[in-house]
């Protein structure tokens, strides 16, 4: 009987020890530092935080000049290049035209436009599931792309990048 019941309490705790992983597993998240490029004083950091089944991405950025500026996924995390060129074009697994995100037509790394205030400071957040993180689908998966904030706004319309100037900052995305 004390064997069954020792067991029993084994069994218990692995069932438990299980779940309590399980939801564990449920979240990730992922936090990237910003560095300047093309002789910019570009800083910040952006974090993405994967939970059921989606993906919020929030950027923090400072020393940019007032005004609107792009930010995007790039194809490659690479950020060796002194004007960021080494990230390649937009991170664009889908093959479809540049556009405006949730537009009929957009890359997967199109975040859009955000403001910077007086101060040179600015924040975008954007929640999808249509990215992931690690999760190995080619078509969603953020890591091994790059991070790009460009010096100007996207326009939305230009091919295949939005004219939205030089690259002031990158990170590779990357655990």
């Amino acid at each position: 009987m004390k064997k069954i019941l020792f067991s029993l309490a084994i069994i218990a705790s692995l069932v438990s020890s299980c779940k309590t992983n399980t939801k564990s597993n449920d979240s990730k998240k992922l936090t990237i530092a910003l560095e300047p490029k093309s002789n910019s004083t570009v800083t910040g950091t952006a974090t993405f935080v994967e939970k059921e089944g989606k993906v919020t991405f929030e950027a923090k950025i400072a020393g940019l000049k007032p005004g609107v500026h792009a930010i995007h996924i790039h194809e490659k995390s690479d950020c060796s290049a002194a004007d960021g060129s080494s990230a390649g074009g937009h991170w664009n697994p889908t093959f479809q035209k540049h556009g405006k995100w949730g537009s009929d037509s957009y890359h997967k790394g199109d975040i859009g436009n955000f403001t910077a205030d007086k101060d040179g400071k600015g924040t975008v957040t954007l929640t999808t599931d249509e990215w992931c993180i690690g999760c190995g689908d080619d078509k969603k998966d953020i890591l091994g792309k790059g991070l790009i904030v460009h010096q100007e706004a996207d326009d939305y319309t230009s091919q295949p990048a939005g004219n939205a100037g030089a690259r002031v900052a990158c990170s590779a995305i990357i655990k």
